[in-house]
């Protein structure tokens, strides 16, 4: 690393859905900046998802500001498909992305600027966009005896697919989409699934429209605003059906049991005695907020979150939080974008006023 520092206006980290958006309207504006991504390739998150999960399995992919998605293959992998209208996003709007840069913190550096320190160079900006998203921070929680099953444990985050999981026994732990999506096809080829849940699944059946977007958007949007660690948007709106979660219901693979007592050596054991054997846990279990790199800052709240007004941290105007709790969905990672650039705008425009007044 470089430690002379390099001054720019912004700087953006993370080149995915909210990372591009905030790099379009910052260019179209002409602010000074920089884009930092730690990936090897366009694409963002999408790109290390499994190959399994085609474009026509993609839950809502809003398109990037001025420019549409569109004649895309639903039969092909989400990670070429997206990866391919990114790389082509940045080419059209010459959005120079720096990477793989990785950045290791942000700090205070006096004199109204910031210093981000990465793999590269140092940087000097008067204001931060944090797109880093979820991805590098999978959740394992942990439960008695994990240690000591003999079988293989992964995560989503590595999830290869489901041809590596032919004839074993497969434990699922999620209640969320991907959790659904690993059993419907995992149930293809395995000699047995078994799904395990913290709380039992909401299925929403019927349209979701505008309004009840908006509405759960609120939910999530409140917690942040509490300073809480935020929910996804799809852990307030439920899981959506479709033909093939209906048939997973009806042949019994989305029969869902509660979270076992503990882990033992072969499989899971729950309070009641029950067992089930298991050659793999496969744990479907979410992610958490990829902002490690800004605790010099101190935003933290007491509850354990990043509280924001809007994509503004509280506790630094200079910081704002993109793809974070309410705008993590691609449509809200669009919107915020734009938000947070209007309002750097108008902060290095008061900073210029202040300096010409000295």
């Amino acid at each position: 690393m470089n430690d002379i520092s390099r001054d720019v206006d912004v700087v953006v980290i993370g080149a995915g859905q909210a990372g591009l958006s905030s790099a379009y309207h910052l260019a179209r504006t002409g602010i000074d900046h920089v884009v930092l991504d730690h990936a090897p390739r366009p694409g963002g998150a999408w790109q290390f998802r499994w190959p399994s999960l085609t474009y026509g399995k993609v839950h809502g992919m809003h398109a990037l500001p001025g420019m549409e998605l569109t004649g895309a293959d639903v039969l092909r992998p989400s990670s070429e498909v997206i990866g391919a209208y990114f790389a082509a996003y940045e080419d059209r709007f010459d959005l120079r992305v720096r990477r793989p840069v990785d950045v290791s913190a942000v700090r205070d550096a006096g004199a109204g600027r910031l210093r981000v320190e990465t793999s590269d160079d140092v940087w000097s900006p008067r204001a931060l966009i944090n797109a880093t998203g979820t991805w590098d921070r999978p959740f394992w929680p942990r439960y008695p005896g994990q240690d000591v099953f003999r079988g293989r444990q992964l995560h989503t985050a590595n999830y290869p697919g489901p041809q590596e999981f032919a004839g074993a026994r497969v434990i699922v732990v999620g209640g969320g989409t991907s959790a659904v999506q690993h059993l419907l096809e995992i149930s293809e080829v395995a000699a047995e699934t078994t799904w395990v849940t913290r709380r039992p699944p909401v299925f929403r059946d019927g349209s979701f429209g505008e309004a009840e977007g908006r509405a759960a958007v609120a939910l999530v949007d409140e917690r942040v605003r509490r300073g809480l660690p935020p929910q996804s948007v799809v852990s307030v709106t439920g899981l959506p059906l479709n033909d093939a979660v209906r048939a997973g219901l009806a042949s019994g693979v989305l029969e869902r049991r509660p979270l076992f007592d503990h882990l033992t050596a072969t499989g899971a054991t729950w309070a009641d005695g029950t067992r089930v054997n298991a050659d793999v846990i496969l744990w479907a279990t979410g992610f958490r907020a990829a902002v490690d790199h800004l605790a010099p800052l101190r935003l933290r709240e007491p509850g354990g979150g990043i509280r924001v007004e809007g994509t503004r941290a509280v506790r630094d105007e200079r910081v704002h939080l993109v793809g974070y709790g309410p705008s993590a969905s691609t449509i809200g990672a669009n919107r915020a974008g734009g938000a947070a650039v209007r309002e750097i705008r108008r902060l290095l425009a008061r900073e210029r006023v202040g300096a010409a007044a000295l």
